[in-house]
């Protein structure tokens, strides 16, 4: 039988979210980009650090190991093919792989696009996603590594998960997110519903995540390259009729990169 898990969204940076998995107490962060928030959070608590999960090497999201790991001796997982840009790491994942820890078992998806070693660690039994900065809500990570090709498979990946699964992003970027979608799917009344939520929960102070991978097929563009007003939406841009989602979803992207809400 599974114990109790919660999960808490430590702020750092601009919109950084370094999600913290707490049993009891014991804690593992996620991604720990920044160690001072993360110490504070531990202390204030009573926690003790007992593992680092990393999705990839950027440096808002392994900033922080190696003062977490002066006060914290512990295990620090990660992708094997970014260990060269990660030296912390001491186990290194791979597609396929499995990891437990708080008593928690997840599976290791590869999903190279943002950086082309990215990982996501999935918790099946307990129903939730930690996906860096892979999958967005109502977005997805520039490519700053990958091909739209590989990035579209890889969100087709997560998307493929079972409906309630919540979905962890490593980002507050909801609010402007959705902006992009209303402006690709004017029509969609599930953006206009969520955003209106969105922007209430932000106006409260709090996080407009985790989502829903359920929202997320009806909110979400980058996950929606088949859809036929997506599709259209993106030929017009292109000037031309596109052929694959993957090429639907490549304009998107580009869209996206310099896309202003008014």
């Amino acid at each position: 039988m599974l114990t109790p898990m919660h999960l808490h969204a430590i702020p750092a940076f601009v919109d950084n979210y370094l999600w913290t998995l707490v049993d009891g107490e014991r804690a593992v962060v996620v991604d720990p980009g920044d160690a001072a928030p993360v110490q504070a959070f531990l202390e204030h608590e009573g926690l003790r650090l007992e593992a680092i999960l990393v999705t990839h090497h950027h440096p808002d999201h392994v900033g922080g190991i190696s003062a977490l790991l002066e006060r914290w001796p512990v295990p620090v997982y990660g992708p094997q093919a970014e260990l060269p840009r990660i030296p912390q790491l001491t186990q290194t994942l791979a597609d396929g792989d499995t990891v437990e820890v708080l008593n928690t078992q997840f599976s290791v998806i590869a999903v190279p696009g943002h950086t082309l070693g990215h990982i996501a660690y999935h918790a099946v039994a307990r129903g939730f996603l930690l996906c860096g900065d892979t999958l967005f809500s109502a977005g997805c990570g520039r490519l700053f590594e990958g091909t739209p090709e590989q990035m579209h498979a890889s969100l087709q990946r997560l998307a493929a998960l079972p409906d309630d699964t919540l979905v962890y992003c490593t980002h507050e970027y909801t609010l402007s997110n959705l902006a992009f979608a209303a402006a690709v799917e004017p029509h969609n009344g599930d953006i206009q519903a969520h955003l209106q939520h969105v922007r209430a929960l932000r106006d409260a102070g709090r996080p407009s995540l985790p989502t829903t991978l359920r929202l997320e097929r009806t909110i979400n563009p980058f996950l929606r390259a088949g859809v036929p007003q997506i599709r259209a939406a993106a030929d017009e841009k292109a000037g031309t009729a596109l052929g694959s989602e993957a090429e639907v979803f490549g304009v998107l992207r580009r869209w996206k990169d310099g896309f202003r809400a008014a």
